[in-house]
């Protein structure tokens, strides 16, 4: 680094470092690119981004903390485990936080924002034609992103984020593949439903809106998993 380079400006370098590399991983997790309980290498990981393992080891120590992995003291650093019955709790939270979303200090939309959201509005059509797995989950990465950006709230904002990382990888785990096409169908109504109230500037209805997603996501998911217990066989 150039040694008329601030400290200030070095700060800024190491945060964006950090957030690129916290961000790659977290979506590795989320998309099961890592596989619950993967061992995840520092050695490795320092190679893949070109780092050495001080920021590395930042980055899971921040994962760690919202519980996407697992530190094992002399073993390694493990992706958590995806157990729907575990995060029940968690869906009943989010249900209940979401509606604040468009009631404290929500952030104003711009046209830029709104474009976002008509892009993945347009991602959908096309996963509708053609289902994937991968692709619907990414997508709902994507809307969250766009919905937890409106939040103004800072404590609302870091609460809702980590709740819902918690919980995305459910959909990859739980969703039966024969029910994907209908779970992008719905997905897109309820984008659809987004775009127009962000348009409109009703962040109430957002607010309202999401809280309906989060609360018919969790029905329906308590559903296919209880329908793979039934359906499990049984052992002699």
């Amino acid at each position: 680094m150039p040694n008329n380079v601030t400290p200030r400006q070095r700060r800024s370098k190491a945060q964006e470092r950090f957030d690129r590399i916290y961000g790659e991983i977290r979506d590795r997790i989320c998309l099961l690119d890592y596989q619950p309980g993967e061992r995840l290498s520092e050695d490795e990981l320092a190679e893949d981004f070109d780092v050495s393992r001080t920021p590395i080891r930042s980055v899971l120590n921040r994962l760690e903390v919202e519980g996407l992995v697992q530190s094992r003291h002399g073993v390694g650093t493990f992706v958590t485990d995806v157990d729907f019955k575990a995060l029940e709790e968690v869906y009943k939270f989010r249900m209940a936080l979401a509606e604040q979303i468009g009631l404290l200090d929500p952030r104003p939309r711009t046209r830029r924002d709104i474009e976002r959201l008509r892009t993945c509005l347009r991602h959908c059509d096309t996963l509708v034609s053609a289902p994937d797995p991968k692709g619907f989950a990414r997508l709902n990465l994507d809307v969250f992103n766009e919905v937890s950006d409106l939040i103004g709230n800072k404590p609302l904002r870091e609460v809702t984020i980590r709740l819902h990382l918690l919980t995305t990888r459910i959909w990859l785990t739980t969703v039966p593949v024969e029910e994907l096409p209908a779970e992008i169908a719905r997905f897109r109504g309820e984008i659809s439903d987004l775009l127009t109230a962000m348009e409109l500037g009703d962040y109430v209805s957002v607010g309202l809106l999401w809280r309906s997603h989060v609360s018919m996501s969790f029905f329906r998911l308590r559903r296919y998993e209880e329908q793979k217990q039934i359906d499990q066989p049984i052992d002699n």
